[in-house]
C-alpha cells in the first residue's frame, strides 16, 4: 500500500510539474503577441479572439486539474488516498494510474455521471417549458 502511494505521489508531482510548465510556456507565448491596435481584417480579429478564448478555457481546465492534484496529494498525506469517497472501497491501481487524482471508483463515478445527466436533462426540459409558457402568454 505504501509503495502504491509513493508511486502515485511521484506520478502526481510529475503531472503537476508538466502542467505548470505548459501554463508557463503558454503565458510566455501569449505575452509575445502584440496587443493594442487590431491588425488584419475582421476574420483575422475573430480568429485571434477565438484563440484567446480557447487559451483561457484551457487554462481554467489546467487550474482545475492542478487543484485536483493538490487535493490528491493531501489525501496521500492524510492516508485517505485510493479510497472511494462514495462507497469507501479501494480504487483499483489501474484506475489510479490513468487518473491519479480520482476520488471515486468506476462504479460510483458512473452512477454520479448518470445522475448529473438526468438532472441536466430535467433542468433543460423545465427551462424549455418555461420558455414556451411565456411565449403562449405573449401570443
Amino acid at each position: 500500500m505504501v509503495e502504491k502511494q509513493e508511486e502515485m505521489k511521484a506520478l502526481l508531482l510529475k503531472t503537476k510539474e508538466e502542467i505548470l510548465a505548459g501554463i508557463s510556456k503558454a503565458m510566455k507565448s501569449g505575452s509575445e503577441t502584440p496587443t493594442g491596435e487590431p491588425t488584419g481584417d475582421i476574420y483575422d480579429q475573430a480568429s485571434s479572439e477565438r484563440d484567446r478564448e480557447l487559451g483561457l478555457l484551457l487554462n481554467d481546465r489546467e487550474r482545475d486539474k492542478l487543484r485536483q492534484i493538490d487535493e490528491a496529494l493531501l489525501r496521500i498525506e492524510d492516508g485517505e488516498y485510493g479510497i472511494c469517497e462514495e462507497c469507501e472501497e479501494e480504487i483499483p491501481l489501474g484506475r489510479l494510474k490513468v487518473m491519479p487524482f480520482a476520488r471515486f471508483c468506476v462504479r460510483c463515478q458512473s452512477e454520479m455521471e448518470k445522475l448529473q445527466a438526468q438532472t441536466r436533462r430535467f433542468e433543460e426540459d423545465r427551462a424549455y417549458r418555461e420558455i414556451s409558457f411565456n411565449e403562449e402568454e405573449e401570443g
